[in-house]
């Protein structure tokens, strides 16, 4: 008997590696954006794969990305509630790579233009870090892991209205803090 007991937790880890490691750099992206510390980040990424894992035999959905975002959402909760009186971090930087030339993009590019971009792109990544986290957290789901207003409303167990609404204020603030970022003297 314990050899198949043996069997099925290879079988069931090997269709969970299968089914969940892709998704690893983006539950990681919203880890480091939800806590906004890098290694805070890794330690919620191996225990969200942690109950992942422990659970996936109860998993039935057809997503397993917004499965693991939630996971991962009640990880970070969890963690926000332990360092509750700390104040919050600043983010680091990137790792190397994170901000790669997209294919669509000339190669010709100045080093001007790279500069201007990568200050862009930091001024961007500072303005959503000074976000309050339920309108982070709906705008990093949204754009840059591309997840559904249904998905997302799922992931943070709140009606798609509201989701839509989080949204909708989180790229008013963005656009208005990006507008006074740019109004003032460099």
């Amino acid at each position: 008997m314990p050899v198949n007991a043996s069997n099925d937790d290879a079988g069931k880890a090997r269709r969970f590696r299968d089914a969940a490691l892709p998704y690893l750099d983006d539950v990681y992206a919203l880890a480091r954006h939800l806590l906004r510390d890098a290694n805070d980040a890794e330690d919620a990424v191996q225990e969200c794969y942690l109950r992942a894992l422990k659970h996936f035999d109860s998993y039935r959905g057809p997503a397993m990305k917004p499965w693991l975002f939630a996971i991962l959402r009640n990880v970070c909760r969890a963690e926000y509630a332990r360092r509750a009186s700390s104040p919050a971090g600043a983010i680091d930087d990137l790792p190397d790579g994170a901000e790669q030339t997209p294919l669509w993009r000339e190669a010709d590019e100045t080093p001007e233009d790279q500069m201007l971009r990568r200050r862009d792109a930091s001024t961007i990544q500072e303005l959503v870090s000074t976000l309050a986290e339920p309108f982070r957290e709906t705008l990093v789901l949204r754009e840059l892991h591309n997840l559904s207003y249904r998905e997302i409303a799922d992931i943070v167990a709140v009606p798609v209205g509201t989701v839509m609404s989080r949204l909708a204020r989180a790229r008013a603030m963005l656009r208005t803090a990006w507008m006074a970022e740019q109004e003032r003297p460099k």
